[in-house]
């Protein structure tokens, strides 16, 4: 039998109230806020109300390098967390709030999927309380301050061609990538070049999602550096006079929300930090309370282990002090079969028919994809599981070949049919998870926080990445210089970089070897706590294609959302 939409799912699906999903995590009532039926804000007050309770088993969900389609992380988070009820121990999901960007571009939502979902479906992928919209003006408002301050004199001296703080929207405009502001009249402003990202690349969300605590943000606010006099000069949104405006204007957002899977578990979501150019994590503030509010607490990490994961484990962790007890890694037969070589997967077009045939051999030449994920999990310390997440027509001897894989790293695997069967599907999953997060951890980061910015850039490249190299160009390396004698040399680094590869280049599948990770520029995200190398062509704006998902997203004669994914 045909399985129903997402949406249709959703929609049928009997939510519990919020506050016996509260009562289910242990989190007071008197620390909700609802927003109607569907979603609320916890209170930061909790954090200090659970502190004495056990920590849950910490567990961060990667995967293997994704293509064009995902390998199904946010519903194997979601379908896990509902399996642990079935085994009679309980877990609370912490995943990120999506972008409208890409719910209206081609990605579609982000909730989960099939009987695997986080409900309000609709709720959770538009709008939900309005935590990026606040993001977006506290970001916008520091903009405007300081074009303000360009027309009353620029007192802080700053360089017109050395303005880093651009302004951000949530939605793909490619239009708006690059703009002169100030055209008009004298009375208009400043005229100069800069340019539009998608919010989920601010770095005031980056800094929301690393924050510890209402004043931690204050400080994160003060510190983001807007750009450089030409001495080369930092000058910050604490110079400005804009932080504590920013501040104010995320004192809501910095609370996470409390939602519902399909079964009733409790889903923290909270923050979208762009999965490219920054975290990819949800927020350390929804896990300081997650971790206090069952048996497990498991948190997704975007795109594959090289990317969420090493982010999660060298800054998020690194700014928390929270530490893993293992890790679960997503893998699918054709995922695998692509890193062979043999075939293109191509996100709105079928699956080749090459693909689905039977090939266990396919399987085995683009688990290298998988070993190195693997292995990029063990370095950091850390126990992983695979999740062979399986799709109908699979044949048994692909996914045996990707459980040989697992087997010879000595990792626990296991089938979900979670998509399919909800919980019930992901059972063999969470009991593997469970023994994996008895084993004793060794977790810890790849270096200290002394390391040069170099040497931590090589660091990442070599051990995760598997390059053999590291190239700066000449901007690159004045750039690293300027930041370390300004004093930023003690931040971790998140590596922008393709999502498609472990390398820097889309096209080199499974774990390349051999090859040279180019640094073209640096630049850093002080307020989030952060240095970002770009390698390669990064887009932090997207755009439309020709035929988006807003096509088929509309409302119906009774006022139900339709065409939502």
């Amino acid at each position: 039998m045909a399985i129903p939409s997402d949406l249709e799912i959703a929609n049928a699906a009997d939510l519990k109230p919020l506050t016996a999903i509260a009562d289910s995590a242990g989190i007071p009532h008197e620390f909700l806020e609802l927003y109607g039926s569907g979603a609320a804000k916890i209170q930061l007050e909790a954090i200090d109300a659970l502190k004495d309770r056990d920590n849950a088993k910490y567990v961060v969900i990667s995967a293997i390098t994704p293509t064009p389609l995902g390998e199904g992380k946010t519903t194997t988070t979601v379908g896990l967390g509902q399996a642990f009820k079935h085994i009679g121990r309980s877990a609370t999901v912490a995943i990120r709030q999506p972008s409208m960007g890409p719910t209206f571009g081609i990605k579609g939502g982000a909730a989960g999927g099939g009987y695997s979902q986080v409900v309000p479906m609709d709720l959770f992928n538009l709008h939900l309380t309005g935590d990026m919209h606040a993001v977006t003006a506290a970001h916008n408002m520091c903009a405007a301050v300081l074009d303000a301050h360009l027309f009353h004199g620029n007192d802080l001296g700053l360089d017109l061609h050395n303005i880093t703080w651009r302004r951000v929207l949530d939605i793909n405009d490619r239009s708006l990538r690059n703009v002169t502001l100030g055209l008009g009249g004298r009375l208009d402003g400043i005229p100069r070049e800069s340019g539009f990202d998608i919010t989920a690349a601010s770095e005031v969300m980056a800094a929301l999602a690393l924050a510890t605590s209402l004043q931690d943000l204050r400080v994160r606010m003060g510190n983001i550096v807007v750009g450089y006099t030409s001495a080369n000069t930092p000058v910050t949104a604490e110079e400005l006079g804009v932080a504590g405006a920013m501040t104010v204007i995320l004192r809501e957002a910095i609370k996470p929300n409390l939602m519902q899977t399909l079964e009733g578990t409790p889903a923290l979501v909270h923050t979208g930090p762009f999965g490219n150019i920054a975290t990819g994590n949800s927020s350390i503030i929804a896990d300081q309370i997650g971790i206090k509010s069952g048996d497990f607490l498991l948190t997704e990490a975007g795109f594959g282990a090289d990317m969420g994961a090493e982010r999660f484990f060298n800054i998020k962790c690194r700014y928390s002090g929270l530490s893993p007890d293992a890790a679960v890694l997503v893998a699918t037969v054709r995922g695998l079969k692509a890193h062979s070589g043999n075939h293109k997967i191509v996100a709105g077009r079928p699956l080749p028919e090459a693909l689905l045939a039977e090939n266990p051999d396919e399987v085995h030449a683009g688990g290298d994809n998988l070993r190195k994920q693997l292995e990029n999990m063990k370095i950091h310390g850390v126990t992983p599981v695979v999740a062979i997440n399986t799709f109908p027509e699979d044949k048994e001897a692909d996914l045996a070949a990707i459980a040989e894989i697992a087997t010879e790293y000595g990792a626990l695997s296991a089938r979900c049919t979670h998509f399919a069967d909800g919980g019930a599907g992901a059972t063999e999953l969470a009991e593997a998870v469970s023994q994996a997060a008895e084993e004793e951890s060794s977790f810890a980061p790849l270096y200290g926080d002394e390391m040069p910015l170099r040497d931590k850039i090589r660091t990442v490249a070599q051990r995760v990445y598997g390059a053999e190299d590291v190239s700066f160009t000449a901007q690159a390396n004045k750039q690293l210089n300027g930041y370390e004698e300004n004093g930023f040399g003690h931040l971790p680094v998140c590596i922008a970089k393709t999502h498609l590869s472990i390398s820097s280049d889309p096209k080199l599948l499974g774990a390349p070897t051999g090859w040279t990770l180019p640094v073209r520029e640096v630049r850093a995200s002080v307020g989030a706590g952060f240095v970002y190398p770009i390698c390669g062509d990064m887009r932090t704006m997207p755009g439309l294609g020709k035929n988006p998902a807003a096509h088929n997203i509309d409302i119906d004669a009774d006022g139900n959302i339709v065409g939502l994914s």
